[in-house]
């Protein structure tokens, strides 16, 4: 396999994409490109080169964001004057289609977010990224990784300082290429 993580074209094939959730299939047929015209998200696809470039494995979706300082738990915001709102990068979605699943790519895709997240993260304030998991089985894909739950809101987030201490500087430096 030669994998590549790319930004989503016209020339992806987009509707022959299906992870299995409506909700994630319907917004990647119908709603990604449009989403990336209006500076909304920016959606990242996993494609093979060695078969075929165009044919989407898996996706995910990056946004900046914020979250109220009340979300967080008191050990992330002090020294937060309580009139902020934590600015937050959003991986909105994450999708593997059915063909792909159980390979690891999920995997693939989240670590190459994150290491977007951290070189971002040096010109562009963020204090964590942030999920809203679909469903119990992204939530048990998150906690597998580290994420905390936000009981007020269902969100799940992974401190920015957290993950760059999981990501070498060299490898996170790769991504801005």
């Amino acid at each position: 396999m030669n994998l590549k993580i790319e930004i989503l074209s016209k020339e992806h094939k987009r509707k022959e994409f299906k992870c299995g959730k409506e909700l994630l299939d319907d917004y990647f047929h119908k709603q990604a490109g449009q989403d990336a015209q209006k500076l909304l998200s920016v959606c990242h696809v996993l494609t093979d080169k060695d078969t075929d470039a165009t044919k989407v494995l898996g996706y995910y979706t990056l946004s900046s964001s914020s979250i109220p300082l009340d979300d967080f738990p008191a050990e992330l915001t002090k020294r937060v004057p309580k009139t902020y709102s934590i600015p937050i990068a959003l991986l909105g979605r994450i999708a593997m289609d059915k063909r792909e699943q159980g390979k690891g790519l999920g995997e693939i895709l989240l670590f190459d977010a994150l290491k977007k997240c951290v070189v971002h993260s040096k010109i562009l304030a963020i204090r964590a990224v942030v999920v809203d998991p679909l469903d119990q089985d992204a939530i048990d894909f998150y906690n597998g990784y580290g994420f905390i739950l936000i009981p007020s809101t269902g969100k799940m987030f992974l401190p920015i300082e957290t993950i760059k201490s999981l990501i070498p500087d060299e490898e996170s430096e790769d991504t801005e290429k």
